[in-house]
C-alpha cells in the first residue's frame, strides 16, 4: 500500500516536471493591459516591459524588487533609449526581496493605480511561480496576462524552479 502510494506520487511528480519543462510559457504579443509588472532578476525582462510601453500595450510599468542600493538614475543609464519612458511611466518597487513579496508589492501598486489588467513579464521558466504568487496576492477580478521572456534554461534551473513551485503550492494549500 505505501509503495503504491509512493509510486503514484513519484509518477505524478515526474509527469508534472515533464509538463513544466516542455511547455514553458511564451511571449504574449500585442495585447493591451492597464499596466506592466516586471519582477527583477533575469535578463531582458525590463527590456520586454519597456517594449510593451513603447508599443502602447500598457500605460504604466512597475519594476518590482529593485535593490535598495540602486538609484533611479543608475537604472535609467542602463536603458538610455528609454529615459523618457522612465520619466513618465515607470515606477520602481524597492520592498520585494523574492517572488512572494513581488506579488505583495505588485498588489499594493495595482490597488493604488486601480488597474484591472496587468501584463506580467518574467523569464519563461519563472513565469508559473510568479503568476501563482500574483494570483494569491491580487483580487480575483484582476486579469493577469503572461508575457514570458524566452530563455534557454538548464535542466538544473528547471528542476529547481519546478520544485520551488510545487513546494510553494503545497505551502499555499496548508495556508502558509
Amino acid at each position: 500500500m505505501i509503495v503504491r502510494l509512493f509510486s503514484s506520487l513519484l509518477l505524478l511528480w515526474i509527469l508534472g516536471f515533464a509538463w513544466f519543462a516542455l511547455l514553458l510559457p511564451q511571449p504574449l504579443g500585442p495585447v493591451k493591459t492597464d499596466a506592466v509588472v516586471v519582477p527583477t532578476g533575469g535578463p531582458y525582462r525590463i527590456n520586454r516591459g519597456l517594449e510593451a510601453l513603447e508599443n502602447k500595450w500598457a500605460e504604466r510599468m512597475l519594476i518590482s524588487g529593485v535593490d535598495r542600493d540602486v538609484r533611479p538614475v543608475e537604472l535609467m543609464a542602463e536603458y538610455p533609449d528609454a529615459v523618457a519612458l522612465f520619466d513618465c511611466c515607470v515606477d520602481l518597487g524597492f520592498r520585494a526581496v523574492d517572488t512572494r513579496s513581488n506579488g505583495l508589492e505588485t498588489a499594493r501598486w495595482v490597488a493604488q493605480r486601480k488597474a484591472k489588467s496587468i501584463r506580467l513579464v518574467t523569464t519563461d521558466w519563472h513565469m508559473r511561480r510568479a503568476q501563482y504568487e500574483l494570483k494569491r496576492a491580487l483580487p480575483d477580478d484582476i486579469v493577469i496576462e503572461v508575457d514570458a521572456v524566452a530563455s534557454r534554461p538548464s535542466l538544473l534551473t528547471l528542476w529547481r524552479e519546478y520544485n520551488k513551485l510545487v513546494l510553494r503550492m503545497g505551502a499555499g494549500l496548508v495556508g502558509v
